[in-house]
């Protein structure tokens, strides 16, 4: 299963996809939307997991982006901030829904969540 991370803090993105290619998966990392829209076009992952407060390109704005390009693809956003619902709002009134975690991600819960697809 393909996997790409999206985070703004390299080491949790770069960590994250370790983890996830030591459990079975192909996991790349980005550290922004735009560069993960360019992987995605080549990976065609089967997940795109993404902060949601990054600049440039919200993690909203991507998981929509990626839902329009790749309706197949499955999204999980998470955060570690509180305040976030502003952004998960203008998701819901575009018509989109996506699941969100909490920081920190327990990689071990991660791993169940995305071999249950």
């Amino acid at each position: 299963m393909k996997v790409l991370v999206v985070d703004d803090q390299p080491l949790i993105a770069d960590t994250l996809a370790e983890i996830l290619e030591n459990a079975g998966f192909e996991a790349l990392s980005a550290h922004d939307g735009w560069e993960a829209l360019a992987l995605a076009e080549r990976l065609r992952p089967h997940w795109v997991i993404s902060d949601v407060l990054m600049p440039r390109m919200n993690g909203v704005e991507l998981a929509i982006t990626v839902q329009q390009k790749y309706p197949r693809t499955a999204v999980l956003l998470f955060s570690g901030q509180a305040g976030i619902s502003d952004v998960l709002e203008e998701g819901k009134q575009r018509g989109y829904e996506f699941e969100l975690i909490a920081k920190p991600i327990h990689p071990l819960k991660l791993i169940q969540r995305l071999k249950q697809m």
